[in-house]
């Protein structure tokens, strides 16, 4: 695989790239990740099995729009490619650490606000359909949030834990109790970076950047309350945002049912006690 991630390289680079330096970086859940270096040019790669080409063209396309936007900071895609028995993605390397200073992440709220301002876009969805995580997410347009969100988020999750010989709630029952709590709610569509937990936002020297994108046009507050999943963001990115693009008043309302798209794919990608986070926020959201 080396030889061939070394040759791929050579081609793209239009010299020879051998690879002299190769580290294993801790954090991947899904894909197993890399630096790698030649003693002058590093490079971040995530490998997986050969099937998982598909779920890194997606990724490639999520980056590049993300990069068109000129809003939040992304890594720049180097190649796609693929081995006899692997895939791989190669972006570029910079050093990082965690995003946890009051003026970066203030900054970074501001730049999360301005890609949510960006762009015009009458429907939700987007132009192919792409994966959270590992879980494969549809993105058929669609005119009406709360239709969208409640089939194509809340009960396509549902649909992936019945399959696993769970039965939470009732799927239709439940995906109408959605659709009920967001019809009034029309927002402008946002371009989305769709999987935006703290994990996948870094401080590096130019600023803070994200990834991992899972983009899709929906309502910005949908990145908003995954900000809040999972240990959560400084008191400051949330400063920044709202100096920009304040919150409706009503987002509290909304944020669980976000969330639970959140809970509900942890739990199809890694079980555990996200069943039971899962359930509990169901019967919450059923009490409003």
């Amino acid at each position: 695989m080396w030889q061939a991630i070394s040759q791929h390289l050579s081609d793209t680079l239009m010299f020879s790239y051998q690879i002299t330096e190769k580290t294993k970086l801790s954090g991947g859940d899904i894909n197993e990740c890399y630096m790698i270096s030649d003693g002058e040019q590093r490079y971040f790669v995530k490998v997986n099995s050969r099937e998982f080409l598909p779920k890194f063209e997606v990724e490639a396309e999520n980056i590049r729009i993300l990069r068109e936007t000129d809003t939040v900071s992304v890594p720049e895609l180097v190649l796609i490619g693929q081995s006899k028995h692997n895939a791989f993605i190669i972006l570029n390397y910079l050093p990082t650490k965690q995003l946890d200073d009051d003026k970066n992440s203030y900054l970074f709220g501001q730049q999360l606000a301005r890609l949510h301002q960006w762009g015009e876009q009458k429907e939700y969805g987007f132009d192919q359909d792409n994966y959270i995580g590992s879980t494969l997410q549809p993105n058929k347009w669609e005119r009406k949030w709360a239709r969208f969100f409640a089939e194509q988020r809340i009960g396509w999750q549902l649909q992936l834990v019945r399959e696993k010989g769970v039965n939470l709630v009732d799927i239709n029952d439940f995906t109408e109790v959605v659709h009920e709590h967001l019809a009034a709610h029309q927002p402008t569509p946002s371009l989305l970076h769709g999987d935006l937990w703290h994990g996948n936002t870094a401080n590096s020297v130019f600023g803070p950047i994200c990834f991992d994108p899972a983009c899709y046009w929906g309502d910005r507050e949908c990145d908003i309350a995954m900000t809040e999943l999972f240990g959560g963001f400084q008191p400051e990115f949330y400063q920044g945002y709202e100096s920009i693009l304040p919150l409706d008043y009503r987002y509290s309302e909304r944020k669980d049912i976000y969330n639970l798209y959140h809970l509900l794919n942890h739990y199809n990608q890694f079980g555990g006690h996200y069943l039971e986070q899962s359930q509990k926020l169901i019967d919450r959201i059923l009490t409003y």
